[in-house]
Parts: structure tokens; C-alpha cells; sequence
């Protein structure tokens, strides 16, 4: 291990696509959607050889505070930080580059999504260790995916064309690409440079601040007036403070203007975002007719089905590609090819003023 790195492990999001399970106080990176640890702590778990708990920053919201400390027990309580408003992840990460830098002047940071699945642990370390690697030489980090099918929900990496998965080395990146239409996508996939953009990056904390100063100066200013982290007025400065930054991702705001911007091309260790109940469905073990539910739920003549439903007896009739979650207040029935849409159901929600569902 080295003690100058640490891991930012980004906690703020909704989970709107899991709704019903997915609640404001029960998002979807603290619920175990698959396994029996939650998506944060397994997160938590498989840094542990790389970066320990005691060098751990959680940034989530206000609502889930109190379930991430509980669940994480081991990080200290101190170091999981609640945001005052959403501003993107821009915002967020240059409030943790900026507490980091104030406690340790060669922090060198790993940012991570809390509700990733990754199947092959050994395999993401040794891409996590090559970019901690990159990181320390003053690059701005990514690690890229290499694609397994022609993904429109995705942003992609472009590198070099002739770059091969797996390397361990820090490869130029030419360009960062929006979610593509299909036919972009399957030519992206074809091109065989082009991988998926894992959300995971890695920089030294002062060079990120750099470039904060450089593509965001009122955001900038306003992290680097805030006292001390330990400062008694800290919470109260954040508080007026945060909600004035720029709502933009660190993608559009640093990383596509950025000119020292390097990834590891990464090789297959099983990551999957987890970004909807179809997703769910795909790492699921399934029944002979393609059914991912409980051994009590049944299915007759029905195919390819997620059923998520607790305890309860749910008998399925002549009916295929459909989800199936129940929770004691609400009951989501939708087709698995609408899973992405599922948090238009919130959407609406909200526009009832269904406080109670969301």
C-alpha cells in the first residue's frame, strides 16, 4: 500500500432506475441488489488491499448519510460527507481534492462509483494499481473497458488505434465520446480503440485543483475559501458555499478539455454498472427458460423473467420479458427492453407529489 493514496467513493445518486426498491433513504448503493453485501460495501471491500478503510472519503447526500456510516463502520465517521445540494460530480470531486490536499500535500486520488459490480476482483486491482501508478506522474487517469456488445448506454474512451486490452501502462487518450446512437456504437466496437468509460479516474489532488482553477474559477474559488475540514465553521461554510458551484460532471468540465489525460485500456474483470433491473437480470442466475427469480416463485410457460419480490408467492402465466418487483408500498410491472425507463415512473411521481413512493 502506499499512504498517499486514497479512494473518493461517490454516493449521492438516487437510483431512480431501481425504484420501487430505490428510495431517497434507501438508494441504490446501499442495498444488496446482488449478493449479501450492499453495492457500497462491496465497493469498500474489494479497495481494502489497495486503499484501507482508514483512507476512504464517501461523498453522499443528506438523506443517505446516516445508513452509508452504518454500513460502513470501518471508514471513519468523519470522512463520509453529506453534500449540501447535487452539483455533479465536478463539484464533488474537487471538494474531496481540496480536503485531501489540505491533509496531505501528495495525496494521489482513485474516484469510484459506490454501485458498480465488478466479477473479478484481482483483475480490477491490477487496473486500479496501474492507474495509481499513472496517476502519481501528474496524469489525469481513466480506466476504460474494453466492450463486450455495442452499448448506447455508455460514454466511450477513444485511444490510439492498435491498443490492446490488458495493458498496464498508461495510454494517451484522443477523445471522449457521448453515448452513440447503435450503428456508432457497433462501429466503435469494431474499431477495436474504443472502450466503455468506467466513471473511475485518478489524479494527484493539486493537479486536479489545477485544472479546476484553469476550467472552473468560481468553483475553484469557492472550495479553496472554505476554512480547514476540521475547522469548527467547515459544515457551515460548505453548506452556503457548495450550492453556488457550477452543476457540471468532471468529464465535460476537465477530462475533453484537458491535455494530460491518460487511461489504462483495461481487459475483462466482469464490471457491470449495474445501471438498471435488466442489468440486474444479466448477473442473476436464471432457470432453465431464462427465469431470474426466487426457487417459490412460479413460472408457467413464461420466459425470461426478473421476479424481485421478497418472500412473497408470485405465480407467473404465459408471460415473458418482464420485471417484477414488489415492495410493501409499490408494485413496479414493466417490460426488461423498458428497464432504462424506469425512472420516468419517479418522474411522474414527483409531479404528483407522491412524497410517500419517493
Amino acid at each position: 500500500m502506499n499512504s498517499h493514496h486514497y479512494g473518493l467513493i461517490l454516493a449521492g445518486g438516487r437510483g431512480t432506475r431501481f425504484w420501487p426498491r430505490s428510495r431517497k433513504r434507501s438508494a441504490k448503493q446501499v442495498l444488496n441488489v446482488v449478493g449479501r453485501r450492499s453495492l457500497i460495501q462491496a465497493t469498500v471491500e474489494r479497495l481494502a488491499p489497495l486503499i484501507p478503510p482508514e483512507r476512504i472519503w464517501v461523498l453522499t447526500n443528506g438523506h443517505l448519510r446516516d445508513t452509508v456510516a452504518g454500513q460502513l463502520p470501518e471508514v471513519p465517521a468523519e470522512q463520509i460527507v453529506a453534500e449540501p445540494a447535487q452539483r455533479n460530480t465536478a463539484p464533488a470531486i474537487g471538494l474531496a481534492a481540496h480536503i485531501l490536499r489540505s491533509i496531505d500535500p501528495d495525496a494521489v486520488m482513485g474516484v469510484f462509483p459506490s454501485d458498480h459490480v465488478i466479477g473479478k476482483p484481482a483483475g480490477y486491482r491490477a487496473a486500479v494499481r496501474a492507474a495509481l501508478k499513472g496517476a502519481e506522474a501528474g496524469n489525469l487517469m481513466v480506466v476504460g473497458i474494453q466492450p463486450r456488445w455495442a452499448e448506447t448506454g455508455y460514454g466511450y474512451v477513444e485511444f490510439p488505434r492498435g491498443t490492446e486490452p490488458g495493458g498496464r501502462r498508461p495510454v494517451p487518450v484522443k477523445r471522449f465520446h457521448e453515448k452513440p446512437e447503435l450503428r456508432k456504437a457497433r462501429r466503435y466496437v469494431a474499431a477495436g480503440n474504443f472502450y466503455w468509460n468506467s466513471g473511475m479516474f485518478f489524479w494527484r489532488a493539486d493537479v486536479l485543483l489545477d485544472e479546476l482553477r484553469r476550467r472552473l474559477p468560481k468553483t475553484a474559488t469557492l472550495l479553496a475559501a472554505l476554512p480547514p475540514f476540521r475547522d469548527p465553521d467547515f459544515a457551515a461554510s460548505l453548506k452556503h458555499s457548495f450550492p453556488l458551484c457550477e452543476n457540471i460532471s468532471v468529464d465535460y468540465a476537465v477530462l475533453e478539455k484537458a491535455e494530460n489525460v491518460a487511461g489504462i485500456p483495461a481487459g475483462e474483470f466482469g464490471w457491470n454498472d449495474v445501471g438498471s433491473w435488466n442489468a440486474v437480470y444479466e448477473l442473476l442466475p436464471r432457470d432453465a427458460r431464462g427465469n431470474a427469480a426466487a426457487p417459490h416463485v412460479l413460472c408457467l410457460d413464461s420466459h425470461n423473467n426478473l421476479v424481485d419480490a421478497g418472500g412473497k408467492m408470485v405465480a407467473l402465466l404465459g408471460v415473458e420479458n418482464l420485471i417484477v418487483v414488489d415492495t410493501p408500498d409499490a408494485l413496479l410491472v414493466a417490460s426488461r427492453d423498458r428497464a432504462q425507463q424506469v425512472g420516468d415512473v419517479v418522474k411522474a411521481l414527483e409531479k404528483l407529489n407522491r412524497e410517500d413512493l419517493l
